[in-house]
């Protein structure tokens, strides 16, 4: 069975070790019998789709996207009709190029919220080899 300690943990849900913490301590998370505790992958995972299935907020647009980053700005560069748009979004870089048009009606600038909707046809998926947690 895959495991994680707990700072791995925190760094894949993209909240601090205390928070993980703190969800053990809460029972929202199990923890193996392992010294130092790790939690283990399948609980892992759980926890995190319920966290993304959570209700948006009243007002919240309906998309049939499912994969959406809300994070901060951290770097716009236009260039004539089109722009680059980098969003932070916990240990997530998204890089968008949209139009400037785009950039200006948005308001988006570094510093400022946006959130990156993606649809995509094509997902590559990968895992380290030979690094097991």
């Amino acid at each position: 069975m895959t495991s994680y300690r707990i700072a791995d943990a925190a760094r894949l849900l993209g909240v601090s070790d205390d928070t993980v913490r703190r969800w053990i301590d809460q029972g929202a998370l199990p923890v193996t019998g392992d010294s130092p505790a790790r939690v283990p992958g399948t609980a892992l995972a759980a926890h995190a789709q319920r966290a993304a299935e959570s209700p948006g907020r009243d007002g919240d647009p309906l998309s049939s996207a499912r994969n959406r980053f809300t994070g901060l700005v951290t770097r716009v560069q236009v260039d004539g009709v089109m722009a680059q748009v980098d969003i932070q979004a916990g240990p997530h870089r998204v890089v968008s190029l949209l139009s400037a048009e785009a950039v200006h009606q948005l308001s988006l600038e570094p510093g400022s919220l946006a959130t990156a909707v993606i649809k995509a046809t094509n997902v590559i998926v990968e895992a380290p080899q030979g690094m097991h947690p």
